[in-house]
C-alpha cells in the first residue's frame, strides 16, 4: 500500500472502490487486511473505501512509547487532510470505534456519519469482558508461540457457531500472517483503550450515527453498544443475536447493507 504523511509521521492506507468516501478504522492489533474480502468488496460497490493502519502496523511510521485514543483519532483526522477529503462516512470497530468517537467529537466536520461497531465508551457503566478473555489473550500473545495467539485471538472474536469453521480461520490466520502486528504495539493499543471514556462527551454528537454490536461478542459485551446508543441523541442500534465480536466476518452482506442504508447511499 502506498504512504502518505499525515500530520508528524507516515501512513500506509488503500483507496478503492467508487461513490463517497467511506473511512474505515479498525481495532485493535487488526491491519487494512483485517476487514475481510468480503466485506470490502461489497462495500467497495457503493463507496470509495479507505483503509489504513495504526502508527506501529505495517508501512506505517513505527511506535515509539505509548499512545492515546485521541492521538489515534488525530492522525485518522490528518489522514483525511493528506487525501484531500473534506468530509467522510466512518465506520470503526473496536478499538477503531473509540478512535472514531473522538474523531466525530473533536473534528464534527470530517465525519458525515458516524457508524460505531463492537466498541465501548468507557466511564463507569461500561461494561467489561469475562475476565478469562483478556487472560487467554494475553497469555497467548507472551508466550512466544505465534500459532497459539492466533487461535487465542479467533477463538475470542468470533462466535460460538463460527469457532469451528476451519474455512474461515484459515482466512484469519493467512491475513494474520501477511502482515503481523508486534506484541508491544498491541499491548501499547490495549493500554489505550483502557484509559479511553467519552462517555460524557457522546451527547454531543449530532451527526447520524449507527451503533453495531453482537450478541455474542465477548471482547466487549453488548450492553456497552446499548450504553452508546443511549448516550448518542437519535442515534440507530442494531443487534446481530447470537454474533461475536466482528461481525463484519460473520455477516459481512448484512453488514455492509447496514452501512450503504444508514449512508443513504442510492441502492
Amino acid at each position: 500500500m502506498p504512504t502518505v504523511r499525515a500530520g508528524e509521521i507516515e501512513l500506509d492506507y488503500e483507496r478503492s472502490g467508487s461513490g463517497p468516501p467511506l473511512l474505515l478504522i479498525m481495532g485493535m492489533s487488526g491491519t487494512a487486511l483485517s476487514w475481510g474480502e468480503p466485506f470490502l468488496e461489497l462495500l467497495r460497490r457503493d463507496f470509495e473505501v479507505i483503509v489504513y493502519d495504526h502508527r506501529g502496523v505495517g508501512a506505517s511510521t513505527p511506535l515509539t512509547g505509548p499512545i492515546t485514543i485521541a492521538q489515534l483519532a488525530e492522525d485518522a483526522s490528518a489522514l483525511l487532510s493528506a487525501l484531500g477529503i473534506e468530509s467522510a462516512h466512518v465506520l470503526g470497530i473496536s478499538m477503531g470505534g473509540m478512535i472514531a468517537q473522538e474523531l466525530a467529537l473533536n473534528h464534527p466536520q470530517q465525519v458525515r456519519t458516524l457508524m460505531l461497531g463492537c466498541t465501548y465508551c468507557g466511564g463507569p457503566q461500561s461494561t467489561e469482558g469475562p475476565p478469562w478473555v483478556l487472560r487467554s489473550l494475553t497469555e497467548g500473545m507472551l508466550s512466544g508461540d505465534p500459532a497459539r495467539a492466533l487461535r487465542a485471538a479467533w477463538e475470542v472474536n468470533v462466535s460460538q457457531a463460527m469457532v469451528d469453521d476451519a474455512d474461515a480461520y484459515a482466512a484469519f490466520l493467512e491475513i494474520a500472517q501477511q502482515r503481523a502486528v508486534a506484541v508491544p504495539v498491541i499491548l501499547a493499543q490495549l493500554q489505550a483503550c483502557v484509559a479511553h471514556d467519552t462517555s460524557t462527551r457522546l451527547p454531543e454528537l449530532t451527526m447520524p450515527t449507527l451503533v453495531i454490536h453482537g450478541t455474542g461478542d465477548l471482547m466487549l459485551p453488548v450492553e456497552n453498544g446499548r450504553q452508546i446508543a443511549a448516550l448518542i441523541g437519535g442515534s440507530r442500534l442494531e443487534i446481530f443475536e447470537g454474533i461475536g465480536h466482528l461481525f463484519f466476518w460473520e455477516q459481512p452482506d448484512r453488514a455492509a447493507e447496514l452501512v450503504r442504508s444508514h449512508a443513504a447511499v442510492p441502492a
